[in-house]
């Protein structure tokens, strides 16, 4: 019975662990860039967009699909850059295991 009890603890205090660890994802961002950079966007580890920066020289009102694809570019160079931070800091808890739906 005693190493029932001493497993549990043990269940708990990683579950903490991993529940810290997704939390703090939160405060941790990305970027992803397209473009040579003239267009960025942030993401954090939770995989929220933060801001999308457009530098001016990205803008041409007869090629606006350029632009959109230039976004959507660096939109998936961040999710991809999250995606990455996420399984790296979580990959610890479950030994590179890809658990769905855990984070």
């Amino acid at each position: 019975m005693g190493n029932m009890n001493q497993m549990m603890k043990q269940v708990k205090k990683m579950q903490e662990q991993m529940l810290k660890a997704q939390e703090e994802l939160g405060g941790k961002t990305v970027e992803g860039t397209s473009g040579g950079g003239v267009v960025s966007v942030e993401v954090n580890g939770h995989k929220k967009v933060l801001a999308i920066n457009i530098k001016p020289e990205a803008v041409d009102p007869d090629d606006v699909e350029m632009l959109q694809d230039l976004v959507m570019a660096a939109v998936n160079d961040a999710m991809t850059k999250a995606e990455e931070l996420a399984n790296k800091d979580m990959g610890k808890f479950t030994g590179g295991m890809n658990i769905p739906g855990l984070f």
